[in-house]
């Protein structure tokens, strides 16, 4: 006797989609899956799917994380979209999220509500992270040139993306983009992965040198043995940056002073800057930064970086 194949509910069909696409789902996906219009209005209509952008749901409810939203405004910007710019750049952890605007770049012209749509062509650099399609880390990293405000930003996320190894060999200037100037004088100067930081609190010291003029250091580097915040080899001159979170510990207050030594003996000249005295008496701390890092008699000045 023949029997019937049972098919599996849509419904289930629906939630692995869900389940690999972060909790969203697009309209032309549920119509291929075999549901009706009218049933993927009824589903709407009893809260079982929640819309997000036109013809993009979330499934049972609209709690997405970061990754759900960046989907979503993927599927909704259509075929050959793909996350981009500043949204690409999180995705690829290459820089922080800040809570920036979504960024999709589509080869057609769209509209996404709460995105940032820009068109263009996308021909060989479109990758998938997580699932989502993305632009190349070289290509977001073009992209990243034409809407960063400061030049640190950009030299941020290229040595985060030597850090970690991504492929961004193609980052190139390109004839007619708003930032070639930008990312053509960055790559000219720069070092990939020369000022990579990791805190905030470092970011902050490396802005504070930037402003006062002095020589770029060399940033978290290893010095007889320790890892050093950042360093001045010219000068012999070692600056450790003191949040609290790191160096507030009891832990910490018995080794800094042997590893300020073991520095010392070496040969070393040691300076502690602590959060609050940055932000307080940041003028004090030029102050004895630039006369730590006057040349010796005689020595050439080290040249200054931008």
């Amino acid at each position: 006797m023949n029997q019937e194949v049972r098919k599996d509910p849509p419904d289930r069909a629906v939630s692995e989609l869900a389940r690999r696409q972060h909790g969203v789902v697009g309209r032309a996906q549920l119509a291929a899956l075999g549901l009706s219009l009218a049933e993927i209005d009824g589903r709407v209509r009893r809260s079982r799917l929640h819309r997000v952008h036109q013809g993009v749901y979330a499934v049972g409810h609209l709690a997405l994380t970061r990754n759900g939203r960046f989907m979503a405004a993927v599927l909704a910007c259509g075929d050959g979209a793909a996350l981009s710019h500043f949204s690409a750049a999180v995705l690829w952890r290459i820089l922080d999220d800040r809570g920036q605007s979504i960024h999709v770049t589509a080869e057609k012209e769209r509209k996404c509500r709460g995105a940032v749509v820009h068109q263009a062509p996308l021909e060989g650099e479109r990758l998938l992270r997580f699932g989502i399609v993305v632009t190349t880390p070289a290509r977001t990293i073009v992209d990243l040139a034409d809407v960063v405000q400061r030049r640190r930003t950009l030299e941020r996320a290229i040595d985060e993306a030597e850090y970690l190894r991504l492929d961004w060999s193609e980052a190139a200037p390109r004839h007619g983009r708003k930032g070639s100037g930008l990312l053509s004088s960055v790559l000219a100067v720069h070092e990939p992965g020369s000022t990579r930081t990791r805190s905030e609190l470092e970011e902050q010291f490396l802005a504070f040198c930037d402003r006062h003029r002095f020589p770029r250091p060399e940033v978290n580097v290893v010095i007889e043995g320790y890892l050093c915040d950042f360093v001045w080899r010219e000068q012999r001159l070692v600056v450790e940056t003191d949040g609290r979170r790191a160096h507030g510990t009891a832990r910490a207050r018995q080794r800094d002073p042997i590893r300020d030594a073991d520095l010392q003996i070496a040969g070393w000249r040691v300076m502690r800057i602590t959060s609050v005295r940055l932000f307080r008496e940041p003028d004090a701390v030029a102050d004895q930064l630039k006369r730590l890092l006057k040349p010796a008699p005689g020595a050439p000045a080290a040249p200054h970086q931008r």
